[in-house]
């Protein structure tokens, strides 16, 4: 039969079976329509633009594309380029501000925008079509090939964003810039800084020296985060860092090049232990208090209510505070460009309140029953600070507590709850969830990875819906994952955290809902791991092991297995052998066996294993039913 095949039929078998394959691109574009033959880059190749507004993408593109190609590429203006990137006279309003159309072909590339960042994002998408030695830092020989396409995209969402905490560990200026890089890739539009807490203050303020003379560092201390040993009296504090003025301008602009706004978060009432270690006058009890290190400080009690140990509360009935965030804020404001100012708001303690002479004057003065509520009263203070600087306040769910005025944006976490209710009283909501976007919580089972409070596999983020059944969808501004820190203390471990969790949430912000389906995510989500691996960019594989789940039937202990992703074959052993493909084959429940048992699960794909052993003695086991 293959001697039958002329060469023509040979040429058109390949490319119907190339039209087949699924384009690996991240987010998933509103429209793809795949053409005849490939865009082949000449090493002459030149990046055309045809206004001024054009010239940052281009040149973005050019730098991404010599170095691994070896080629010397250039930029220049005007419509003669084997790339033309072109903005159009007539503004076309399918396409909004971020919006794009992709042409490629044998005779060349054409992407069109509105505005400069729609631009950036087809340029984005453009090296997705090449081959993933593109992302690579050294010069490959490769065909530089990009097949043919017709692409048409624009986001769902104007609010795109991850989350940064730079606080519980510091991540110095080149890091951040890296992954805001990684993150503009995927069409993120948002860079959430978490500047502030209890474990350090990483933004100078210089009319305030002792927040980064004090409060930027704190005792060394190794071991897992929470219960670390407190410090001791004179013991030096080395660890920590701060952003200088310079700094941030420097990310900001990096961020801008981009199309990523900052938006700096200062996180107050609560988790202001590092500036009461700086100020410890701004507190209720005025005592001394250290940048805390990851000792235990709190006790919660499994309600979502906590005590501390140790205040971390700024004084809401003291005016230093007031003067001392007018200080703060402004300096703030002048570094950031963007709209928004985050303030926290979150897991504020007031029992210190409770107990303090001032705050109990202030709530007989202002008619303020209950100590929760003495945080509307603080909150509604510092958004008329915020306002005054000409920026809008942003601020986690519980800023409802209390009333907020209708100007303030909410960042719903605990759940939608909030966003929900916070949209129907009238506020722009960012949807944020812990149960689907947060990116330091596991992602396979807990056994493996390092362990924290609650996981988050992969297609459970993949399945995110940011607008709730019953809410006007006006007043969701979009989503954003958060990546929390206690436990991360390096850039390379905030990758392994933060993907691939990060190309799927940034397929629920950007693609259409109608086109969201996990067995087509797979594929091109496999696509980006050796993208990643070109790149040097680190992610978890954890989407390839075992869901372990227990249950009980007439008083037998019954172990459930499921894979995250189609086409897993899983093995398992209860005999203390390690598994591989000739122990059991998971098919449906197994009974396990009285006795001091020890699971043993592995995955296997296409004859070869795949995931990580899973191994769970009895009494964990046990613990599992019914989860």
């Amino acid at each position: 039969m293959k001697r039958l095949l002329t060469p023509a039929l040979l040429l058109l078998s390949l490319h119907l079976r190339a039209q087949n394959v699924p384009l690996p691109l991240i987010p998933q574009p509103v429209s793809v329509q795949r053409g005849s033959g490939v865009f082949t880059l000449p090493k002459a190749a030149v990046v055309a633009y045809d206004k001024p507004a054009a010239a940052g993408a281009a040149d973005l593109l050019v730098r991404k594309l010599n170095v691994p190609t070896g080629y010397a590429i250039r930029a220049q203006s005007g419509r003669a380029g084997t790339i033309l990137l072109a903005l159009n006279d007539a503004p076309n309003a399918q396409l909004g501000r971020e919006g794009y159309t992709l042409s490629a072909g044998p005779k060349g590339v054409v992407i069109r925008a509105n505005d400069p960042a729609g631009l950036f994002y087809g340029t984005q998408t453009l090296l997705q079509l090449f081959p993933k030695e593109i992302e690579g830092k050294t010069a490959a020989s490769v065909a530089w090939t990009v097949p043919a396409v017709q692409i048409t995209d624009y986001p769902r969402f104007g609010w795109r964003g991850v989350m940064l905490d730079v606080s519980r560990h510091f991540f110095g200026k080149d890091d951040v810039k890296r992954y805001i890089d990684q993150l503009a890739r995927l069409k993120y539009n948002t860079f959430h800084w978490h500047l502030t807490d209890d474990n350090g203050w990483r933004l100078e303020i210089k009319s305030l020296p002792k927040l980064t003379e004090v409060g930027a560092w704190r005792v060394a201390r190794a071991g897992h985060f929470g219960d670390r040993a407190e410090p001791k009296p004179g013991e030096p504090t080395p660890y920590g860092g701060f952003y200088t003025h310079d700094d941030v301008r420097e990310i900001v602009r990096y961020a801008a090049e981009r199309h990523v706004t900052i938006v700096p978060e200062i996180d107050v009432p609560g988790h202001s232990m590092a500036a009461l270690a700086a100020y410890p006058e701004l507190s209720c009890t005025k005592q001394k208090v250290y940048v805390n290190p990851g000792t235990p400080f709190s006790e919660w009690y499994g309600n979502g209510t906590f005590k501390m140990l140790v205040e971390n509360t700024l004084n809401p009935s003291d005016e230093r505070v007031y003067e001392f965030l007018d200080k703060v804020f402004t300096e703030v404001a002048m570094l950031f460009p963007g709209p928004y100012i985050h303030v926290g708001g979150d897991e504020c303690y007031k029992g210190y309140w409770a107990q303090d002479p001032g705050c109990q004057a202030l709530m007989k003065k202002q008619g303020i029953r209950h100590v929760e509520d003495l945080q509307g009263y603080f909150m509604n203070r510092v958004e008329k600070i915020v306002t005054a600087k000409g920026k809008k306040m942003l601020g986690w769910d519980e800023i409802l507590e209390g009333g907020i005025s209708p100007t303030a944006t909410v960042m719903s976490w605990r759940g939608v709850k909030g966003g929900i209710e916070a949209a129907h009283a009238g506020h722009d909501v960012v949807m944020t969830p812990t149960t689907f976007a947060y990116l330091d919580y596991n992602q396979g089972d807990p056994t493996v990875d390092p362990p924290i409070y609650a996981s988050l596999r992969t297609r459970k983020s993949y399945s995110f819906e940011p607008v709730p059944d019953g809410v006007d969808a006006k007043r969701i501004l979009g989503g954003q994952g958060n990546l929390w820190t206690e436990q991360i203390p390096n850039l390379r471990y905030a990758e392994y955290m933060t993907y691939p969790r990060a190309w799927a949430l940034s397929e629920v912000y950007w693609s259409p809902k109608e086109a969201k389906n996990w067995e087509a995510f797979v594929p091109r989500m496999e696509a980006h791991f050796q993208r990643a691996d070109a790149a040097g960019i680190n992610y978890s594989i954890a989407v390839y092991d075992a869901i372990v789940t227990t249950s009980r039937k007439d008083g037998k202990l019954l172990l459930n297995l499921e894979g995250e992703v189609p086409g897993l074959d899983i093995f398992y052993s209860l005999d203390d052998t390690m598994p591989d493909d000739h122990s059991p084959k998971y098919s449906g429940p197994v009974e396990i066996p009285d006795g001091p048992v020890n699971l043993r699960v592995i995955t296997y794909r296409n004859g070869q294993p795949i995931g990580h052993l899973i191994t769970l003695k009895r009494a964990e086991l046990e613990r599992r039913v019914g989860r």
